[in-house]
């Protein structure tokens, strides 16, 4: 089986690309920039260019290819916008695969989309899901709320260096998961006729608030938060601000998105029958715990290495020489 994968530079592309080269699948990946996909021809994968935003560049890549698993999104620093990456380039690509005779097509989705009209990234998802069950394609949809990779950024760096950690209204509980099980199940996915041409969550262990992610961090660092709330009503007056300028528009929608995260609604749901129907163990699922505590033992483990060379080259430094000084 060849299989497609598109976003394998990112986050959850580059985990779901080094499970399937791993599992022995034939991997091709769809990529703008050969330099940065190194690390993937490295590994083992076939690196074809193209992009979601070009369709004429789709045709090629997708020949002789069995299934596609679509990891892309847009990213806030992109030039382009969510809707021509998210809807217009996925619309684009599920055409080209419908044409191309793909047997089928794993996408990624987030848990909740269609409870948020007014975000246009849950909004797109909602439409793109709709799109693909009418497409023709065989395909599993995989509800996602949050990578556990994305909390390292947000919390366990600003913590570590004392820099403010920000949150926003009514914090929103949400089951993070690790990459590496979200790429679990879109592998398991694709000989599992019973995934077929349905939707399902595919969360973490449990729900998680700022508040208890902040207090976690503390505790393993031990170090204390700067805790800095950003009122829910300013972010909106930015954003509505940021949408006077073509600039600002990639932005400004997502910036909607905390309307998600700080709604007081929790992003979850029961995976008892998906880990059932996916053969899969929870067990085996890593806990939010046990990736911050394997997180932070390397990063404390590396400071005091660093102040310990840091203290060992002070002291060489500050040795007294065997000459006596002039006066």
């Amino acid at each position: 089986m060849t299989l497609l994968i598109v976003g394998a530079t990112g986050t959850l592309g580059r985990q779901v690309a080094r499970r399937a080269i791993d599992e022995g699948y034939k991997v091709r990946c769809l990529v703008r920039s050969a330099r940065k996909a190194a690390f993937l021809k490295e590994w083992g994968a076939e690196l074809v260019p193209g992009d979601l935003c070009y369709p004429q560049s789709l045709a090629q890549a997708l020949e002789g290819v069995t299934a596609v698993i679509d990891a892309a999104t847009s990213r806030p620093t992109d030039s382009l916008s969510i809707k021509q990456v998210d809807w217009d380039g996925k619309v684009a690509l599920i055409q080209a695969a419908k044409a191309a005779g793909v047997e089928r097509f794993i996408f990624f989705s987030i848990l909740n989309a269609d409870k948020y009209p007014e975000v246009p990234l849950m909004e797109i998802k909602r439409c793109t899901e709709l799109f693909l069950a009418e497409s023709g394609l065989n395909y599993t949809i995989l509800r996602l709320a949050g990578f556990m990779q994305g909390l390292i950024g947000q919390y366990g760096i600003p913590i570590l260096e004392g820099q403010p950690v920000w949150v926003t209204g009514a914090s929103s509980p949400v089951a993070y998961m690790d990459t590496q099980d979200v790429a679990k199940f879109a592998i398991r996915a694709l000989n599992l006729p019973a995934t077929q041409n349905q939707a399902f969550p595919v969360v973490g262990t449990r729900a998680w608030s700022a508040e208890e992610i902040i207090s976690l961090c503390e505790r393993l660092s031990g170090k204390e938060a700067r805790i800095t709330r950003m009122p829910i009503n300013l972010l909106r007056t930015v954003r509505g601000f940021m949408r006077f300028f073509q600039w600002g528009w990639n932005v400004s929608d997502r910036l909607a998105f905390t309307e998600v995260l700080a709604s007081g609604q929790p992003l979850n749901a029961s995976m008892d029958e998906v880990y059932t129907v996916f053969g899969l163990e929870q067990q085996q699922t890593t806990t939010l715990e046990s990736y911050l505590q394997e997180y932070f033992s390397r990063i404390m483990k590396k400071l005091k290495e660093l102040d310990y060379e840091k203290n060992k080259t002070k002291k060489q430094k500050t040795k007294k020489t065997p000459f006596k000084q002039s006066s």
